[in-house]
């Protein structure tokens, strides 16, 4: 019966409630402060009387207020909420209408919307799906291509930053540190070699030969420099001198976006760049335990979002040992055994590797005050500063989905339809990865919540900063 209410007259019957209510509730409190009068003074039962209707209009305004809020605002944030994924997310999927029967017609008018803009994105998305097909085809002919000729092949864009770099590329960059893309060029080959020979391509525009000396100068490379059109250049390194398995070549890797980023936006302060414009570095740990001033770190997992994707082929998945048994119960959760991490590098290697892999970008985890906990713990031993700025994907659902919702990682990948496979929850890189995937979902609904800029995510999520409290 009162699911067939609209909406107007669900709400016209809570002010009735609120008018009749207190009506009775002042009819009420005169009545007993009349008997009181006569058995004592008017005074005292004109007191009695005010003081009784006083509570029983605020217990009756608060009983109305928690059936207007279960009844009507928390289905209309809930509603508001699935109708952002599906519109910013690309969620599909059929509105919770059981949570919103009491909103009379918004329901099914916003039911009717979202299918309307699934079926428009569905013939989109058959229209472009053959391209897609034949452009990933190509670029799997063109990375098999490049792969068997013996040259490692890095491209840097205007401002210096790694656009695009090939297997043989990737295969150099990690003798010299964790190959990242947007990361300066300058973090693996000295400056001033390199500066020169830039210099001298600027100059001339003709294609420099020199030997490139790694930061450390340590090593060497035969290297030529072959100038882009509209800025940059492109790196050429004779990889047969190299000490490179050549079954170890890795996938095309490349944002061709990079090329027209602003010389200086790394410069800007954080707080004032665009969401899109930041490079995250997502993570996951698996622990001996759940206390982070005593267990230890038995598994590290991450991966790098820029430009709002997951960039394929950068990512780290790395045992750790823990220098002591591992708990039967922890191993019967995330499935790493004693006999698994023997042999395996401890936490003050892995961390130095993941503080590299996440140089100039924003660390991002699920509830990362715990996983960070264990980071800053070994900080002085590994030699490394976490002064990196962090985004905690349990406060970003509460800020798109409101602070009563569930904030679990399985909870927030049900609702924005990411998929982690069986055998790999409870793992460190498929939960970093959900992680991530979850965050790319989550970033075009923020900007379309008007937050733009890192800053204006950053003071958002404080107003929820009790959920972390609550969950450590």
């Amino acid at each position: 019966m009162l699911s067939s209410l609209s909406l107007r007259v669900r709400i016209f019957l809570f002010f009735c409630l609120l008018g009749f209510g207190g009506l009775a509730s002042v009819g009420v409190a005169l009545w007993f402060g009349y008997s009181r009068a006569i058995e004592t003074t008017v005074a005292n039962g004109f007191t009695f009387a005010a003081i009784l209707a006083a509570f029983l209009i605020l217990g009756l305004t608060v009983s109305i207020w928690l059936l207007f809020d279960e009844n009507v605002a928390k289905p209309i944030e809930r509603l508001a909420a699935q109708m952002r994924t599906r519109a910013h997310a690309g969620v599909d999927g059929a509105l919770d209408m059981q949570a919103a029967r009491y909103l009379g017609d918004l329901a099914p008018a916003a039911s009717a919307v979202a299918q309307q803009l699934t079926d428009t994105a569905l013939t989109t998305a058959q229209a472009i799906a053959s391209e897609t097909a034949r452009l990933t085809a190509e670029k799997a002919r063109l990375t098999a291509l490049l792969t068997e000729i013996p040259v490692a092949t890095i491209l840097v864009g205007p401002s210096g930053q790694i656009v695009l770099y090939d297997g043989q590329g990737a295969e150099v960059l990690a003798q010299l540190g964790v190959p990242r893309l947007n990361a300066q060029i300058t973090d693996y080959f000295d400056p001033s070699s390199l500066g020169a020979a830039v210099s001298k391509l600027g100059r001339t525009g003709m294609d420099v030969t020199f030997t490139a000396q790694s930061q450390d100068a340590t090593q060497s490379f035969d290297t030529k420099l072959k100038p882009m059109d509209g800025g940059g250049y492109l790196m050429v390194i004779d990889s047969q001198t190299l000490d490179i398995s050549p079954d170890a070549a890795r996938p095309l890797v490349y944002d061709f976006d990079l090329l027209e980023q602003r010389k200086g936006a790394a410069e800007m302060d954080i707080l004032d760049r665009p969401l899109r414009s930041l490079c995250y570095s997502v993570f996951d740990t698996e622990t001996t335990g759940l206390l982070p001033h005593k267990d230890d770190v038995v598994q590290l997992g991450a991966v790098r979002v820029l430009n709002g994707r997951i960039i394929e082929g950068e990512h780290i998945n790395q045992l750790v040992d823990p220098g002591r048994p591992i708990p039967p119960g922890s191993t019967k959760v995330h499935k790493v055994t004693d006999a698994m991490v023997r042999g395996q590098p401890d936490i003050r290697k892995v961390g130095k590797r993941f503080h590299d892999f996440s140089r100039d970008a924003v660390i991002v985890a699920h509830n990362a005050p715990f996983d960070m906990a264990f980071l800053h713990r070994q900080a002085k031993d590994t030699g490394v500063t976490w002064d990196h700025p962090i985004l905690d994907t349990v406060l970003l659902s509460a800020v798109l989905f409101g602070a009563s919702e569930r904030h679990t990682l399985d909870a927030l990948c049900e609702r924005l339809n990411v998929t982690i496979p069986t055998e790999l929850r409870h793992t460190a890189l498929g939960d970093a990865r959900a992680t991530a995937e979850v965050l790319v979902k989550m970033l075009p609904m923020l900007e379309a919540r008007g937050l733009i800029t890192f800053g204006q995510v950053i003071e958002e999520t404080r107003r929820h900063g009790r959920l972390l409290e609550d969950l450590n």
